[in-house]
């Protein structure tokens, strides 16, 4: 797909991250601009092509726009802009009082998306993405390598939708609105996946780089994660129980 040249000066910055750069539109307040730095411009196309996915499968994320590029080469996706909006990551960190509402309201949001049934033959597996990598990672013994092979075989398969890169930084609201974004590594499987992301962000995330990630302290990520393993699992089972299951899904996004 050829992307659109559009002119950057009809854009003001608003953000930037290891990724690249975001910007809303002067003139039109309905839009913004997520671009690409040059050594990640393939990434532009793959998220293009799974929020559009995301999209028409119902799940709830702004609605992409275009395929564009602007004159220093630099490729990026043009999004409906979702005024006044917060991540979650943010609403913890203003507001850590509330971290169990909003732990309450990210776990229900979790849960409508891993009820999402997929065609598989339309997204990626993301337990064959992680046989691959763990097939092809340069620093695994081969006995480590088969553990974690055996591991990952064990994994049960399912057509549930994945975000892939679940965090609480990666769900913006407005009011009783809530969307996805950040959607580069959609697919299906297990929602353990995801949750591994989650509990990572949370529980294995530096003082430092929690407060430079999501611009909050650690007890409010903790205390957040407590709210937010029992409105998503249920009552019945430990924190402690929990977490054990998901802790072998941390390690395999660290690897």
């Amino acid at each position: 797909m050829e992307p659109k040249q559009i002119d950057l000066n009809d854009y003001v910055l608003s953000g930037g991250g290891y990724m690249g750069e975001s910007y809303n539109h002067k003139s039109n307040p309905d839009l913004m601009l997520k671009l690409y730095s040059t050594r990640r411009a393939a990434l532009s196309l793959l998220e293009y092509d799974c929020a559009c996915k995301a999209y028409a499968l119902g799940i709830p994320t702004p609605e992409p726009g275009q395929l564009v590029k602007v004159a220093d080469g630099r490729t990026g996706v043009l999004f409906q802009r979702i005024q006044g909006k917060k991540s979650f990551a943010r609403a913890i960190a203003d507001e850590p009082y509330r971290a169990h509402e909003f732990a309450q309201k990210f776990a229900l949001l979790c849960k409508d998306l891993h009820a999402i049934k997929v065609d598989t033959s339309q997204l990626s597996s993301t337990k064959e993405k992680y046989r691959r990598i763990i097939q092809e990672h340069p620093y695994l013994t081969t006995d480590q390598r088969e553990k974690v092979l055996r591991f990952i075989n064990d994994i049960p398969d399912t057509d549930t939708a994945l975000h892939g890169d679940l965090h609480f930084g990666n769900v913006i609201f407005r009011g009783d609105q809530s969307w996805f974004i950040d959607l580069g590594e959609l697919g299906y499987g297990y929602p353990l996946f995801d949750l591994g992301v989650t509990m990572m962000a949370v529980k294995y995330t530096p003082e430092a780089k929690m407060r430079e990630l999501y611009h909050m302290d650690k007890n409010a990520a903790i205390n957040f994660w407590n709210a937010f393993v029992p409105a998503y699992f249920g009552p019945g089972r430990s924190i402690d129980e929990i977490e054990d299951e998901i802790a072998p899904y941390c390690a395999l996004r660290t690897l």
